[in-house]
């Protein structure tokens, strides 16, 4: 009897040791997958050996292993047993994309191929990846069609084949009624422009600009500007201004009378203008008459005359002017035609002072420092030009600083493409960017997907790395940036942070803040701009004018030991990570410590937030 029992006994420890080794090979891939993504990897970068050492891409152990042995580039799903996302950007592979060993990670979910030279096409096989969500193509050198079982992908929210060399009809991606944003500007596309269902789409995730597109845009996308479809010549409709030809059988229905009305409009039309033709030469000769022979120097009564006749209210509901930039040049300045220094875009070589100056302009935005503008130019191009307010950076200095910042380019900064200066006028040109500032996301005004906390924590280790490498490259000739905050962080089309404008303002304007605060050296005023920005990523609080109140709240409450009441609660229903968010709060409490010396260097934060980032296996979905 007690053989049988012991027995009994050893067959059920048998059995859970035989259930253990099940559960623990289940915690891992099969080897069959991570040897297709392995040989994936070889062929996206031509054998590459020293590069699957760096990833630490090896058959032999298991890529979601927590203990430090893990494969880099990947994130797995939440209970670590399978790979969720591959992320291989910016590491110069010139091999080709093999979907066929890809896709055989059954819970293969985004795909992050960017900014490489990866040739070749999009594979058929792209399809069995059922479970793919997000695919990230853009600028790379990929060529051919896109493939027509494409729309078969049904779990596809983003797809982003930007900067390529793309061509031929788009499949029926309409057929996909989850997607959520689709980029393919500057490709060689044609035929027409799919229906998509645009009320899904966010603004800054739809852009077709740049192709060879023809035929009316589809009903529901005149939610974009008029960017996101310029350079297909074959393109009408709104929001493009050339209208769509009308059909055969509207041009046979037009009748005699109809066709009186016309040539009656037309005639006013021609009187009009030749109204407008006599009157404008009187104006220009009375305004040359006047003392100064100046331009609108007053800005706040250009805004309110033209306010009067042009508002135009934004999707947030404010309310907005169009008009042209206000300047303080004057009239026999701005005759000479001078040229913008051009830093970045040889198309703009030609591009002149007084050509911004008459373009359509919106104002949208005034600071401490001067306005920003949002400005549209004759051939649709989209431009943010920063006009600084006179007398905040003299003219030499500014010209140096633009020429150090541009000799110092980083992906998470914008980079100037031109700039103007004078005695009385400083004026620096961007591209414009469609998809908001960081500020917008964080407060509700832009529509976009979800910006839960491994989102942000992205977002605030890109900014950090960025601000470190520019302090490191800019130390030597004293610039840092000076005005850093959340509306002067913006999304680039991949949902990338690009911080914009800096440089433009000097040391000793910045350094003594509003309410008698010293923010301390650049660098150290830049940390505490930082820590600000943190702190909104982590409360979701509201900055305006006096980033003090913010940074005394916080301090305020966590000196109360109420830490987790300064957390945004959308972070918290979501469930995130409260041990990741408070080691991110105390690198913000230590970014604005009172006492500049007391406050690390931007490479520390950078370093601090990374670490905390590299803890964090959520996957970011923007």
């Amino acid at each position: 009897m007690a053989w049988s029992s012991q027995l009994v006994s050893c067959r059920t420890l048998l059995l859970i040791l035989f259930l253990l080794l099940i559960c623990s090979a289940d915690a891992d891939e099969s080897i069959e997958v991570k040897r297709s993504l392995i040989g994936f990897v070889q062929q996206l970068s031509e054998n590459d050996a020293t590069l699957l050492r760096k990833l630490r891409w090896d058959a032999s152990t298991n890529p979601c292993d927590g203990d430090g042995r893990s494969w880099n580039q990947v994130q797995c799903t939440k209970r670590n047993d399978s790979i969720q996302v591959i992320t291989l950007e910016g590491l110069g592979l010139r091999g080709s994309i093999n979907a066929s060993l890809l896709c055989r990670a059954p819970s293969l979910a985004t795909v992050r191929l960017r900014n490489n030279e990866i040739q070749g096409g999009l594979p058929p096989e792209i399809t069995d990846c059922s479970n793919l969500t997000h695919l990230y193509l853009a600028n790379n050198r990929l060529t051919g069609s896109l493939p027509s079982s494409l729309p078969t992908l049904g779990n596809l929210k983003i797809l982003d084949i930007s900067n390529n060399d793309f061509s031929g009809e788009l499949p029926d991606l309409a057929r996909i009624s989850g997607l959520l944003g689709f980029l393919a500007q500057n490709n060689r596309l044609d035929g027409s422009i799919p229906a998509f269902w645009f009320s899904n789409f966010g603004l800054g995730y739809f852009n077709v600009s740049n192709n060879r597109f023809t035929g009316p845009i589809p009903q529901g996308a005149d939610k974009f500007d008029s960017t996101c479809f310029t350079g297909n010549s074959g393109l009408c409709g709104v929001p493009l201004v050339n209208a769509c030809p009308p059909s055969p059988s509207e041009k046979d229905d037009e009748s005699p009378s109809l066709y009186r009305v016309k040539a009656v409009m037309l005639s006013g039309y021609f009187a009009l203008g030749l109204v407008l033709l006599l009157f404008i030469p009187f104006t220009i000769i009375s305004k040359k008459k006047r003392k100064g022979n100046k331009f609108i120097d007053d800005e706040k009564n250009a805004l309110e005359s033209n306010a009067k006749n042009s508002s135009i209210t934004n999707k947030a509901g404010a309310s907005r002017s169009e008009y042209s930039i206000p300047s303080t040049e004057s009239a026999a300045v701005v005759d000479v035609s001078s040229s913008l220094i051009v830093l970045r875009k040889p198309g703009m070589n030609d591009l002149k002072f007084r050509e911004l100056l008459k373009a359509p302009a919106e104002l949208l935005g005034r600071g401490r420092f001067g306005s920003t503008y949002k400005v549209v130019m004759s051939d649709g191009a989209a431009l943010a030009v920063k006009r600084i307010k006179d007398g905040s950076v003299p003219a030499a200095e500014f010209r140096r600083r633009m020429e150090k910042v541009d000799m110092a380019p980083h992906p998470n900064v914008l980079s100037a493409v031109a700039f103007y200066c004078s005695v009385q006028e400083k004026l620096v040109v961007y591209e414009y960017q469609h998809s908001g500032s960081l500020f917008n996301f964080l407060h509700g005004n832009q529509a976009g997907g979800p910006f839960d906390w491994s989102c942000r924590l992205r977002v605030a280790a890109a900014i950090a790395e960025a601000m470190a490498f520019m302090h490191k490259e800019l130390q030597a000739d004293g610039i840092s940036h000076g005005n850093l905050k959340s509306s002067n962080i913006l999304m680039n089309s991949n949902m990338d942070p690009c911080i914009s404008e800096y440089g433009l303002i000097l040391a000793d304007e910045y350094t003594t803040k509003p309410a008698g605060h010293i923010t301390g050296a650049p660098e150290k005023a830049d940390v505490y701009g930082l820590g600000i920005v943190l702190l909104e990523l982590l409360t979701g609080k509201l900055v305006q004018n006096d980033p003090f109140e913010l940074a005394r709240w916080v301090n305020l409450v966590v000196r109360e030991e109420w830490t987790v009441e300064v957390f945004d609660k959308s972070l918290i229903s979501d469930g995130a990570s409260e041990e990741r968010m408070v080691k991110t709060l105390q690198v913000a409490l230590k970014c604005i410590h009172t006492q500049p010396d007391a406050r690390p260097s931007m490479e520390l934060v950078a370093a601090m937030v990374n670490a905390i980032r590299e803890e964090d296996a959520e996957v970011c979905s923007l």
